[in-house]
């Protein structure tokens, strides 16, 4: 029987591309903006910290693509045992329409939840009011789920260009990549995944992990361990940029 998910693995393979070595095909004139630049434009900073200065604070953002699955009921109970909050990049098809009680509870427990499209789409080969479509269908049903309108995407395998940008700006909403991949969608290992995600961990860093394959999950307790170990604070991509403000169009990356 195919696990969940698998249908990922091979287009997924690209993204660990993306995150090593940006610009590539697709994205060759890609500007993309770090968290500490947006803290440091920022105006109006005391009014819109949260609990969290990453000015101040050595901060991580543990990122997620491509859920809500069966695994993740777990990773919320881990996530709430380790007090960590993430931010959860929700596929629409198969994904938050099948499992719309999680989206609730991520939610509910202080999770930023954000998109990573209705269908995997990669953004750079459609039409426009194909990549609008992507874009609008899952922020319906978040917003619908939740009550609050998602600000935050992710492009399938981090392709974007200056018409997803264009359409990214006139619906509200800003680009999030990486700087820290396991690359768990060719592994089912959680202690290699531990490692990958240790070796390539730094301040302001924006980890991408995915909760759809069986190893990623029993990796997080020992990843979080070992980064509060260094001193890092997990917050979420809103808590990393503040006192900045995520920008529509704009496309964020460490």
């Amino acid at each position: 029987m195919k696990r969940p998910g698998t249908r990922f693995r091979a287009a997924a393979v690209c993204a660990a591309v993306v995150s090593l070595a940006l610009p590539l095909a697709g994205c060759s004139s890609l500007e993309t903006t770090a968290p500490s630049a947006a803290r440091a434009h920022a105006a109006g900073a005391a009014a819109r910290l949260g609990t969290v200065d990453c000015r101040q604070t050595k901060c991580i953002a543990l990122t997620f693509d491509a859920g809500p699955s069966e695994n993740s009921a777990r990773l919320l109970d881990i996530l709430k045992e380790k007090k960590v909050p993430a931010t959860f990049f929700l596929l629409g098809k198969r994904h938050i329409e099948k499992y719309p009680e999680l989206v609730k509870r991520m939610a509910d427990e202080d999770h930023e939840v954000a998109s990573h499209t209705w269908d995997h789409k990669i953004l750079t080969r459609l039409k426009p009011a194909e990549i609008r479509a992507e874009l609008e269908r899952p922020n319906k049903d978040i917003e619908r789920l939740t009550g609050r309108q998602p600000t935050l995407m992710r492009p399938p395998q981090g392709r974007t260009n200056a018409t997803v940008h264009k359409i990214c700006r006139e619906l509200g909403i800003s680009e999030v990549l990486w700087s820290v991949t396991a690359k768990d969608y060719t592994t089912d290992d959680p202690k290699l995944i531990q490692k990958r995600v240790l070796a390539q961990s730094s301040r302001d860093g924006i980890i991408l992990l995915h909760d759809i394959y069986p190893g990623t999950v029993p990796a997080v307790p020992g990843i979080i361990d070992a980064l509060k170990e260094r001193g890092y604070v997990f917050v979420t991509v809103p808590q990393l940029l503040a006192p900045g403000k995520a920008e529509p169009g704009t496309v964020y990356r460490p």
